[in-house]
């Protein structure tokens, strides 16, 4: 028999003994960069991530899923203050619709973004004046980080590590097909948002900790 032990007493117990889940070394970088395609953006955040208020910086990347030979794309902003996932967009294709989408999302959340620091790697869909022009009608600055310099998108990286390791590698042969893997994805960005906790939020999910810092 096993012990029934809430979650958020394990994630305490394993971060203060430095224990890490053990999986399959399969990770896959989608990778969007497609030369130059419009203006690139000098990089403001200088791997500096963190912000003391949310809605001052945010961070943006696509991810690929491959099930069964088919593939699925995630692409969410993260906010460099809470950590949490702001707006998300998943779609069968990469194009500039899942990420004018997912702006569209995040404002109807977040109207008031004069200021922000919208941070994302040289991918097309970035360079497209599309999408730059919408930052720039909503006040909004927009950073790239420096070509193949993965270190840059430091914290989009780790979170896809973290969505991957714990939903995802090792767990293919529970989704029967994409739609139930992006199903699984949705209640685990929900899990993440309200109920996982993390050690440089002390030791609160990313609602709690925005609840805390606003309050």
């Amino acid at each position: 028999r096993g012990w029934l032990v809430n979650h958020k007493k394990v994630q305490r117990l394993m971060n203060k003994l430095k224990l890490f889940g053990i999986v399959s070394k399969r990770w896959h970088k989608y990778n969007s960069y497609r030369g130059n395609q419009g203006p690139i953006k000098t990089d403001l955040i200088k791997r500096n991530f963190s912000a003391v208020y949310p809605e001052h910086k945010w961070y943006s990347d696509v991810t690929e899923f491959k099930l069964n030979g088919q593939k699925t794309y995630l692409s969410p902003i993260v906010d460099g203050c809470t950590q949490e996932v702001i707006a998300y967009s998943i779609s069968r294709s990469p194009n500039l619709k899942q990420i004018m989408d997912m702006l569209k999302q995040a404002w109807r959340k977040h109207p008031a973004l004069n200021g922000l620091i919208f941070h994302t790697d040289q991918g097309w869909q970035y360079q497209h004046p599309k999408f730059q022009a919408w930052l720039k009608d909503h006040g909004i600055e927009q950073s790239m980080s420096r070509k193949g310099n993965s270190l840059d998108d430091g914290l989009m990286e780790g979170f896809f590590g973290i969505l991957k390791r714990e939903m995802f590698y090792g767990f293919e042969t529970q989704f029967k097909n994409l739609n139930e893997l992006e199903e699984a994805i949705q209640k685990y960005i929900s899990y993440y948002n309200q109920q996982r906790i993390k050690v440089k939020l002390k030791g609160l999910s990313p609602l709690e900790y925005r609840a805390l810092v606003l309050s």
